[in-house]
């Protein structure tokens, strides 16, 4: 095998850690963002939360001139108010906490006010109902057997099977005591709650309300017909009911009127909140976005330790001071990248923000990329998880894109705006005889958009509007 030398070029494209740190915080969300902002904080000591304008820039002479004129004027005034321990939390516990060491004990979350769980509310009730130890029992387990929707699934002899010995607390349980723990259960509130399924639980509620033909309507519906009312098949609901159109639209109205998941409420389904990243308002009439200060952290590099290392050779140190001015200047990147897409997505739905849905225009990414003259990867991660406030409401970045269908003038139609249009015309259609989608792409093909019948589908599903069958009305 013989050995040689080559010469070759090549090139190579490799990313700065400057660069690799912009990308990564510039894709993040405000709330993934916020706390990589406190990890830097935590192991970057040179890093440090700077102060609000009025507070940095004339900090020392604000704190000074009030500290003269008080110590001039009123001495005593000034030192009873400053440097009195009650400003701390001993002086909001009446003295029950005055000792240093309690307040190492005290944990402000335990008084934040927490919603009670289906099953705390219920074994409240269960507490005060007066049965023996052994009943209490039986219908404790059977509370802790139900799902989130306050359904008892599994059957009696299921249940039986599975309490274990120990939770039995030597009590032998048999069927008839669940039977008679499951009697109890569905006298608890919330109505329906114990139930086998959704028609149990529609049953229980109605068989506690007051006696009427209407009532006993509802309960032949629930028990024997509730598929046939799924399905909107009024004409055979009334055939099989024997009635007519009023008492079974009274009927329905009943049953419409119930909860049929009674533990729903309870569930441990929070709301997700999210924090804009701009404002959008109008002023003078021009549309104008601003950073929102709620969700922009002010960072600086801590100036007497730079000037520490700037004088001498920086050691282990300056690496960190190094990657401090980095993180300040890729924060800083960041909202002014944001800030620029923003503006143009906001100039180029002008109309959307003056006239609504229904004016939005055609967008893709390619648009604001070339507008303002970035790659339009960037541009897809500024768009992603990144929201603004607007008199209209919060709206992802993201919303502001999409596809677009030709019109019969030669124009574009975005889909956001179709949707409003298919919106609009179910809300004027006639309940008894609702539009189905190849008369809704009848109805836009007169308003010169054409679209196929299994778009109206697509995009009417999209919305989670039900099919012309289950819209019908009586």
């Amino acid at each position: 095998m013989k050995q040689s030398l080559q010469l070759r070029l090549s090139q190579q494209l490799n990313l700065t850690p400057q660069l690799q740190q912009s990308i990564k915080l510039l894709q993040l969300s405000t709330l993934d963002f916020q706390q990589e902002v406190e990890r830097f904080l935590a192991e970057n000591p040179l890093l440090e939360r700077g102060e609000d304008q009025h507070s940095s820039s004339d900090g020392e002479g604000s704190a000074e001139a009030p500290a003269e004129a008080s110590s001039s004027d009123d001495a005593p005034a000034s030192e009873s108010a400053f440097d009195n321990d009650d400003w701390g939390w001993e002086g909001s516990g009446g003295g029950a906490r005055s000792g240093g060491d309690d307040d190492d004990d005290f944990d402000p979350a335990s008084n934040i006010a927490r919603e009670l769980t289906l099953r705390e509310h219920l074994l409240a009730q269960a507490g005060l109902l007066p049965i023996p130890l052994r009943d209490r029992a039986a219908l404790t387990w059977l509370i802790d057997a139900l799902d989130d929707d306050g359904f008892l699934t599994q059957p009696l002899e299921e249940i039986l099977a599975l309490l274990p010995a120990e939770l039995a607390g030597g009590f032998e349980f048999e069927l008839d005591d669940l039977t008679i723990a499951l009697a109890r259960l569905k006298q608890l509130e919330p109505l329906g709650v114990g139930a086998r399924d959704m028609a149990e639980s529609l049953a229980l509620q109605l068989a506690a309300l007051a006696v009427s033909d209407v009532r006993q309507l509802a309960l032949g519906i629930v028990r024997d017909s509730l598929d046939l009312l799924a399905a909107r098949d009024y004409t055979r609901l009334k055939r099989r009911l024997k009635c007519d159109e009023a008492a079974l639209k009274a009927a329905q109205a009943l049953i419409v009127s119930l909860n049929p998941r009674p533990g729903a409420q309870w569930s441990d389904e929070s709301s997700h909140y999210v924090v804009a990243d701009v404002l959008v308002s109008k002023y003078k009439g021009q549309w104008r976005v601003r950073l929102n200060d709620a969700a922009r952290p002010k960072l600086r590099v801590n100036r007497m330790y730079a000037d520490i290392l700037q004088r001498s050779d920086g050691g282990v140190l300056a690496r960190e001071l190094q990657e401090a001015k980095w993180l300040v200047k890729s924060v800083q990147q960041r909202f002014d990248t944001i800030l620029r897409v923003g503006q143009a997505i906001v100039d180029k739905q002008r109309a959307f923000f003056e006239h609504g849905e229904i004016a939005m225009r055609p967008l893709v990414l390619r648009d604001i990329a070339s507008e303002l003259d970035l790659h339009e990867s960037t541009v897809s991660r500024v768009t992603t998880q990144k929201y603004m406030l607007t008199p209209r409401g919060i709206f992802e970045f993201k919303y502001f894109f999409g596809s677009h269908v030709e019109t019969e003038a030669g124009g574009e139609a975005s889909a956001t705006a179709i949707k409003a249009q298919i919106r609009q015309l179910l809300q004027q259609e006639d309940k008894q005889k609702p539009l189905s989608d190849s008369a809704i792409a009848e109805a836009l093909a007169g308003q010169g958009v054409v679209v196929a019948r299994r778009t109206v589908a697509k995009y009417r599903e999209a919305m989670q509007i039900p099919p012309v069958n289950l819209r019908k009305c009586l």
